[in-house]
């Protein structure tokens, strides 16, 4: 087949799998080698996919240099590993679409996109929700101002794990919300707050010691692993949207909200039927007196499609075409980087307001 790419999927655990199904189904892509360090895992995909025989199966990252033609790579690996591995593909040629976060420090991930950018390599980011049917429609309601004027946003991301060892539950779980409410506003906040508690995971030796090695103070890994978090956003406009995280919290949500004059719109992820619904509403005064009127809601119709599978296209099409995409360039994962390591700041100093004069534009 014409136009066709070779890719490599680095990293086959929880998500990593996912990546590989995708590219496996699609036309454009010839998967050829799968590294995993865990030699089970390696086993276990092959199983599952029926994989080919000519696809290398290994635990050494280094064996791909020997594959001829390696086009492109997809990078699911913790967080800790992202910066060596990104950068030693850059330095390879390979293009590259890395799960979120982009690394855990800026100063990393601004590298990372010049060296991109100097070798005319792709850099994306899998932000998966920036390319969700439902986030894509509620940018569109929001833009058109059918909310009337915007008051103000809220989000909780909650479950009862999986509990990561590499990144707390901001690290983890906040760039989600605050990459929907960045897309929605078409804004980056100018100040961030947040606080948080720690319950199973204490900073410890291990944690001491990545922390150490990584020589930034805004390091996730200092303080332990906040359990839970508690977010606020304030954006140019003085717009503030405000998000509860945690993942030692059985009740499983996925809801974000922006309230307006005339309304509020709201992604509830949970809800098969209705995902993305308008809720129509506002006052009229009497008097000393508000009487809601104009209520009715207004379910949204979606474009199927699987978000991931939308990430995983849009990336061979940036390939092929040598064109960035904006929406989940490596500067988008770098600015929402520089958001969540402001907030870890604010977390080690008690919700303490920091505030964001330089974040990367695109």
């Amino acid at each position: 087949m014409t136009n066709q790419i070779k890719i490599a999927v680095i990293g086959v655990g929880r998500w990593g799998v996912h990546l590989l199904r995708n590219f496996l189904a699609h036309p454009q892509v010839n998967v050829v080698a799968v590294v995993d360090p865990h030699p089970e895992r390696l086993a276990a995909v092959k199983q599952q996919f029926n994989l080919d025989k000519n696809v290398l199966l290994t635990t050494q990252w280094q064996d791909l240099k020997t594959v001829p033609g390696l086009t492109g790579v997809a990078i699911a690996t913790p967080a800790t590993t992202h910066y060596a591995l990104i950068k030693d593909s850059l330095q390879q040629g390979y293009h590259v679409l890395a799960e979120k976060p982009l690394t855990l420090d800026p100063v990393e991930c601004r590298e990372l996109c010049q060296l991109a950018k100097q070798n005319h390599l792709i850099l994306m980011v899998d932000h998966t929700y920036l390319f969700h049917p439902a986030v894509e429609r509620g940018k569109t309601v929001v833009q058109e101002r059918k909310l009337g004027d915007l008051r103000y946003g809220y989000a909780t991301r909650t479950h009862l794990g999986p509990v990561r060892q590499d990144v707390d539950a901001l690290w983890d779980l906040a760039i989600h919300d605050i990459a929907i409410f960045n897309a929605w506003l078409g804004q980056i906040p100018v100040k961030v707050q947040a606080t948080g508690t720690v319950w199973l995971q204490g900073a410890g030796e291990q944690g001491s010691r990545e922390a150490e090695g990584k020589k930034a103070t805004n390091s996730p890994l200092l303080q332990g692993l906040s359990d839970l978090v508690w977010l606020t956003l304030t954006y140019p406009d003085g717009f503030q949207a405000y998000i509860h995280l945690c993942w030692l919290n059985p009740d499983k949500q996925r809801r974000l909200g922006i309230v307006g004059s005339l309304g509020s719109l709201i992604f509830d992820e949970m809800s098969r039927s209705s995902p993305l619904t308008l809720l129509y509403g506002e006052f009229e005064q009497q008097g000393n007196h508000f009487i809601p009127v104009n209520q009715k809601q207004v379910v949204l119709e979606l474009e199927p499609g699987e978000p991931l599978g939308r990430v995983c296209s849009c990336f061979v099409v940036s390939i092929l075409n040598n064109t960035p995409l904006e929406v989940s360039s490596g500067w988008v994962g770098t600015q929402l980087v520089e958001i969540l390591a402001a907030l870890t700041v604010s977390l080690e100093q008690g919700g303490q307001p920091i505030f964001l004069n330089n974040c990367s534009q695109l």
